[in-house]
């Protein structure tokens, strides 16, 4: 039986890579000439410590990391900046999780999405991924287009597709 699996997770190094392409654009860049930027990836936690003198170089430091992450290929929605960032000191502190696979809420979520579509096909939840199968690929391709226009707010990715 045909089946593939829908998964969340970012790539480290490309995670990484962003990271660094960041920080060398932030280093060059003539507004941040002589303040204390910092900007380190927490490989193990998933998750990107900055810290900036003040809120506002924080803002310009997220969207320059954001149109990296973009042109790397990681989805805008695998960063949570919802955390504020805070005081610490002179300089201004926020940490920016990285989503990085399947919560069980999100999981059966997409379960939920498969089954009210109405298509002859079984999903189950396995970890941090969530398992397709049907009989034809037709099927299995229809619950792609589904996840994709459902809108919602975790950056999917859809592997092993077998045949």
């Amino acid at each position: 039986m045909p089946s593939f699996d829908i998964v969340s997770k970012v790539d480290p190094q490309t995670l990484d890579n962003a990271v660094n392409v960041t920080k060398k654009e932030i280093t060059n860049r003539f507004d941040f000439k002589d303040s204390p930027v910092q900007i380190d990836l927490n490989k193990k936690e998933m998750s990107i410590n900055l810290e900036a003198e003040s809120d506002m170089k924080i803002k310009q430091i997220t969207d320059v990391l954001l149109s990296r992450s973009i042109k790397q290929g990681i989805d805008p929605l695998a960063f949570d900046f919802g955390k504020e960032a805070h005081q610490s000191g002179k300089v201004v502190k926020k940490e920016v999780p990285v989503r990085n696979g399947l919560k069980q809420e999100d999981a059966k979520k997409i379960v939920k999405l498969i089954k009210d579509s109405g298509l002859k096909v079984q999903a189950q939840i396995m970890d941090d991924l969530v398992r397709v199968t049907a009989k034809k690929i037709d099927d299995l391709q229809s619950v792609i287009q589904t996840c994709k226009n459902a809108g919602l707010s975790i950056p999917l990715q859809y592997l092993n597709m077998r045949s």
